[in-house]
């Protein structure tokens, strides 16, 4: 009797870890072992249930679609640049930063994994400044688990791609809102995106979302104000295009530098 109830629960372990290999399989080939291993201990946590498409991929990261234990979609962004490429990409973000002083810059895993963290970090900062950003749900190493913009797997659209299709209307109030989620980031996030443009940049349910936010720096770090006129430039660039504005572009940038201390 005993040895039978051993052999059934021996057949359930299994039956269990095949059922994992499952979930994970659409990313069994393109992921290492240790990467693999942060995936089943989210799913171990019960934070993610189950890993489906790729959404977007660059250099640096992929961003998956996934579905968390309560079914709800999650956005999985996985980092996946181990390599100096990544460092020398990042340096200029973190030097001053003191997460990262004890960090040896050979030792590019840790790097990435405090990246990670950083990310999370900043996107919990921004929402509890009441900025548009994903809810962040987990980190896990190298992984950032956050809340899914779109539906059955399909991300919203950039600001860029959806530019076409906006009214004069639409897009002068969308770029208003725009403005409204750079002061927000600024002023009481205490945040540089250090990255804003149209695409990272979604508009979901008819209002703009910041995402890509694991390079923003706080308004006291060294290369703040740099940071902040090239997010003014490149963020007014686009919306002068698509709307009126209302506010010159100096002028923005001046209150903005005001309200963060770094004029």
């Amino acid at each position: 009797m005993r040895r039978r109830a051993r052999w059934l629960k021996r057949e359930r372990e299994e039956a269990e870890r095949v059922k994992d290999r499952d979930l994970f399989k659409i990313v069994d080939e393109v992921f290492d072992s240790i990467t693999l291993g942060h995936l089943y201990r989210l799913y171990s946590r019960k934070v993610l249930r189950e890993l489906k498409g790729s959404i977007s991929s660059g250099k640096e990261s992929k961003v998956f679609w996934g579905v968390s234990w309560d079914g709800s979609d999650v956005a999985v962004k996985i980092y996946l640049s181990f390599t100096s490429d990544f460092r020398k990409s990042i340096k200029k973000y973190i030097l001053g930063d003191p997460r990262f002083e004890e960090i040896p810059s050979s030792n590019i895993r840790r790097l990435i994994y405090e990246w990670a963290r950083k990310e999370y970090r900043n996107l919990k900062r921004m929402r509890e400044a009441g900025v548009r950003v994903p809810k962040p749900m987990a980190v896990e190493a190298n992984i950032v688990v956050m809340e899914f913009l779109g539906e059955k797997g399909y991300r919203a659209p950039s600001l860029a791609e959806a530019r076409a299709a906006l009214d004069k209307d639409e897009a002068d109030r969308i770029a208003r809102a725009v403005l409204d989620q750079l002061e927000l980031i600024v002023c009481r996030a205490r945040l540089v995106h250090a990255d804003l443009s149209e695409y990272n940049i979604l508009l979901w349910r008819g209002e703009p979302w910041i995402i890509d936010v694991s390079q923003a720096v706080p308004v006291d770090h060294p290369n703040a104000r740099e940071f902040l006129e090239r997010d003014v430039r490149n963020i007014y660039r686009f919306l002068e295009g698509i709307a009126e504005i209302g506010v010159d572009e100096d002028r923005l940038l001046e209150e903005l530098e005001s309200c963060a201390g770094v004029a």
